[in-house]
């Protein structure tokens, strides 16, 4: 079945199968209008064309239109991807960053388009995430946050970026993520409560925000659970309340039955 949508080209002018050089191909229906069709401008169509003869797309990798060059990257032998990888046009380089051999990838981290550059991030080997982790936008540096070595994250500490700095407190070792406890942003404080170790809690007890004293609720025991029962929030109070009833209960001994007591 044909696609419903018109046959034109990427100028709008109408496909004219008499003039294309692939007449062979139509005439052993290989082709099709309105279905498989290197001239027509809509992308489906078009990669229909090389999906069927995918020994064609080296011939069109500098076709004028950008839709025609990033399908046929889509099917190009590796050896002749990599000269792709300056197409004036992101749509074609995207493409590239995803089928370029993972050692070639870093020809491509300071790519000017930034989804370029994050697929970039998703791909790239991980001994060579560094040279990206200072990236101009804040979502490939949280690719990177999320995907480079342990070791290497201290030194994401300080983004400027709390969505970075969030992907940080998720992954960095325990020894480390201390320095998190006064971040400005409360939304990493609450990844950090979350992971900090117990002996460590108590340092954030009086943190500004109740969502963060919440979820120290939760977690912290003794003393400082009781300081907790106190907070401002009501909230954090009967989070606090309630562990403290389930304690007291967890501690108090069973009745003992007295003989013949059914």
């Amino acid at each position: 079945m044909s696609d419903p949508v018109e046959t034109v080209d990427w100028q709008g002018q109408q496909v004219e199968c008499a003039q294309c050089a692939h007449t062979d191909l139509l005439a052993r229906g290989q082709c099709k209008p309105r279905h498989a069709c290197v001239h027509d401008r809509y992308a489906k169509r078009i990669d229909r064309f090389f999906g069927t003869h995918p020994g064609l797309a080296l011939d069109y990798m500098m076709h004028p239109y950008f839709e025609v060059r990033a399908v046929a990257t889509k099917y190009v032998d590796i050896f002749h991807l990599s000269r792709m990888r300056s197409d004036p046009d992101e749509t074609v380089r995207s493409m590239v960053a995803l089928r370029l051999p993972q050692g070639q990838l870093h020809t491509m981290s300071h790519d000017p388009d930034r989804e370029v550059r994050i697929r970039v991030a998703y791909r790239m080997p991980q001994h060579e995430l560094g040279r990206m982790m200072h990236d101009s936008d804040y979502y490939v540096r949280t690719v990177v946050a999320k995907r480079i070595s342990k070791s290497m994250l201290r030194q994401m500490l300080h983004d400027p970026d709390s969505s970075v700095r969030m992907a940080v407190a998720e992954r960095i070792d325990l020894d480390l993520l201390q320095a998190l406890c006064g971040d400005p942003d409360a939304a990493v404080r609450l990844k950090v409560v979350r992971r900090l170790p117990q002996q460590h809690l108590h340092t954030m007890r009086r943190d500004p925000d109740w969502r963060v004293r919440y979820e120290l609720a939760l977690r912290i025991d003794g003393a400082y659970l009781k300081e907790l029962a106190l907070d401002e929030d009501e909230m954090v109070r009967e989070a606090a309340l309630m562990r403290l009833l389930e304690k007291k209960m967890n501690d108090e001994p069973e009745p003992r039955r007295m003989y013949g007591q059914n």
